[in-house]
């Protein structure tokens, strides 16, 4: 009855984070354009076009429409359908792997993966993190105190500062060595509302899993003289290197330790 109950769990998790992938659409293309997210209603930016019930299944009306407008034969982004899979399959791991353990976390840890998605491509696109995303994180910290079994408060409010603090201080250091702004301040206030959430110890994790990436990244997008001037978002890294900390951290640092025998 146990495994019967899990798999009605796992089901519910993967048909709701479906349906919330679709409105974390909504969420990315109409917040950093200071729009409602409520009204209007779906529709196609190009000829107007009020989207219907049946096309707005998720990816199965992109796949029947071909990716196209019903109206206009618009091309539609496949951006679209990757939000919808990419916030089903996280949600999934999430009851996968933290689901027996505590149904509150699996539940605490879905919401934040559906927060990454959206800064992800926000950031990607306007290079812009909403405040309101730093505002859930933090909530969402506090709450994962009370039932994480792992990692203890200490861990978790030292993380909070030390994120905040250390990101600070990297961005005031650069502006005043290099005249620029290095990380903005959106990127500072996120890495400290995740340090709470996850405690020092992952948000570390996280932090060397997003830089090296990001670090040959950019090295190569910002070289010569195209490059130069260039804006380049960090937030899209550090939400992939918390991501998969979040979900294996604890796996990832036990295994580490192990190798040195600790």
């Amino acid at each position: 009855m146990d495994n019967f109950y899990l798999i009605i769990a796992y089901v519910l998790s993967g048909v709701v984070g479906l349906c919330v992938g679709s409105f974390l659409n909504v969420v990315i293309y109409r917040l950093p354009n200071g729009m409602s997210l409520s009204r209007p209603s779906s529709h196609c930016p190009k000829c107007k076009y009020q989207l219907r019930w049946y096309d707005n299944i998720p990816v199965l009306s992109y796949i029947m429409l071909g990716g196209k407008c019903r109206s206009c034969k618009t091309h539609i982004s496949f951006r679209y359908t990757a939000v919808e899979i990419a916030n089903t399959v996280l949600w999934l791991l999430c009851a996968l792997l933290f689901w027996k353990e505590s149904i509150p976390l699996a539940c605490i840890y879905m919401i934040v993966c559906s927060i990454f998605i959206c800064i992800f491509f926000i950031d990607l696109e306007h290079q812009i993190i909403p405040d309101r995303f730093q505002i859930m994180l933090s909530v969402l910290g506090i709450a994962s105190i009370f039932f994480d079994a792992d990692y203890g408060w200490v861990s978790h409010v030292i993380g909070g500062v030390a994120g905040f603090l250390v990101f600070f201080l990297i961005s005031w250091g650069f502006e005043k060595i290099t005249g620029r702004e290095g990380l903005g301040g959106g990127d500072v206030k996120l890495a400290g509302a995740v340090g709470l959430l996850l405690g020092w110890e992952r948000l570390l994790l996280g932090l060397l899993i997003s830089t090296v990436p990001a670090a040959v990244i950019m090295s190569v997008a910002l070289r010569g003289k195209e490059g130069e001037g260039r804006q380049f978002p960090f937030g899209p890294f550090l939400v992939v290197g918390f991501g998969i900390s979040m979900l294996f951290g604890a796996q990832i640092i036990s295994w580490y330790l192990s190798l040195l025998g600790l």
